[in-house]
């Protein structure tokens, strides 16, 4: 149940749409939504709207002028078509709104809601987009399907808050990767590693499972989740610090690869097929 007050609902009309602490430009961006999300409004002011997003839960402040406020009605339609919607398979596409000739870029996991043979519609609007860029139903998870798909990703910079190609944080990261699979994720690494079942060690932990780390071999009495990766085969994770990249994992934490040195602890591995 939602303890907040819903003013009205809206679907987001923009590629990638910051979302930031507070009502200001110079405000810290919390995470981002991307083209055709939902979400519901819980506070407005002066060409700003606080949010929470109908897939991850995440809060934040928006501008106005990114957002389509829908009827309760049309907001259902639109949860209802966005939870088994196709989506965007590779790093970065352009659809074509029929209406206006513009184009606009969309990054890899934006839902598609009422696609069909290279078509869908999104606000009024309609649009169509390479067929070859899009997967209509959730990726098997597995190791060449990991690889695969993050191939194009690998060296995308490291951006506090970000959810897109062109910069994630090391969460953003793991929660769009692991829509792919069709698992769908909270947003901030503290609130990933509630979810799912527990695996009990690293040597039981399988390509797909996502690993959490803190710092507790350097602040003990911190166990705060700070980190998160996805595990590969091998002893290696694929996450996104600084860039993305693989690093090696053993039972002692998170191992750099291009250094030699221990970077982080494990805290918890998480496993959600």
């Amino acid at each position: 149940m939602n303890l907040f007050l819903i003013i009205s609902y809206a679907l987001v009309t923009t590629s990638v749409v910051p979302v930031r602490s507070e009502p200001d430009y110079a405000a810290e961006q919390e995470t981002q939504l991307l083209f055709a999300e939902t979400c519901q409004i819980t506070e407005e002011g002066d060409g700003w709207c606080k949010i929470v997003n109908d897939y991850d839960g995440q809060k934040g402040w928006v501008e106005n002028q990114h957002l389509m406020r829908l009827t309760e009605e049309e907001y259902e339609g639109y949860v209802a078509a966005n939870a088994n919607a196709a989506f965007v398979a590779v790093p970065r596409t352009l659809a074509k709104c029929k209406e206006t000739g513009e184009t606009i870029p969309l990054s890899i996991g934006t839902r598609l809601p009422f696609y069909r043979n290279g078509r869908f519609s999104a606000g009024g609007k309609h649009y169509t987009i390479q067929a070859r860029d899009v997967a209509k139903k959730p990726f098997a998870i597995s190791e060449k399907n990991i690889r695969r798909l993050t191939k194009p990703l690998m060296n995308t910079p490291y951006l506090w808050g970000g959810k897109c190609c062109m910069g994630y944080d090391c969460s953003g990261f793991s929660n769009v990767v692991m829509s792919l699979f069709g698992i769908r994720l909270l947003r901030n690494a503290r609130e990933q590693a509630t979810q799912g079942k527990e695996i009990s060690s690293i040597d039981e932990a399988q390509a797909g499972d996502l690993v959490f780390f803190n710092h507790v071999s350097t602040y003990p009495e911190d166990t705060t989740v700070t980190h998160v990766g996805i595990m590969l085969a091998d002893g290696l994770l694929l996450h996104c610090a600084g860039k993305v990249h693989i690093d090696r994992i053993t039972p002692e934490g998170l191992i750099s690869i291009s250094s030699g040195k221990k970077t982080h602890d494990i805290a918890k591995i998480r496993r959600y097929q």
